[in-house]
């Protein structure tokens, strides 16, 4: 059974930074893509970024490119997103998402990804 476990949410004041972490296990991971995802309050679920587990491509959205950075540590199947220079405007529920290999859908979309973490919020005060 695939988990995908989230932490390192919290209260940070613009401008300061925050590391998530997203702890996955139950597969192999290294075919997998993994995403994050953020939803604010009556917002739709957002894109922040993805990596490509096997090669470690890595892909943004425009509005964290710069700021944020995707990580893995293969050894601890573990998925980072360090988050740079905070605005209130990144405040959200963060999602650590999966997308087998057997689903070729984009990895900008939710629907296109398998397996999802139950959120961990960040709140950015200005």
């Amino acid at each position: 059974q695939v988990q995908l476990v989230e932490s390192g949410g919290g209260l940070v004041q613009a401008g300061g930074s925050l590391r998530l972490s997203c702890a996955a296990s139950g597969r192999t991971f290294s075919r997998y893509t993994m995403g994050w995802f953020r939803q604010a309050p009556g917002k739709e679920r957002e894109f922040v970024a993805a990596l490509r587990w096997s090669g470690g491509s890595t892909y943004y959205a425009d509005s964290v490119k710069g700021r944020f950075t995707i990580s893995r540590d293969g050894a601890e199947n573990t998925v980072y997103l360090q988050m740079n220079s905070l605005k209130p405007e990144d405040t959200a529920v963060y999602f650590c998402a999966a997308q087998s290999p057997r689903n070729s859908g984009s990895y900008i979309y939710p629907r296109f990804y398998d397996y999802w973490g139950q959120g961990t919020q960040v709140t950015v005060s200005s």
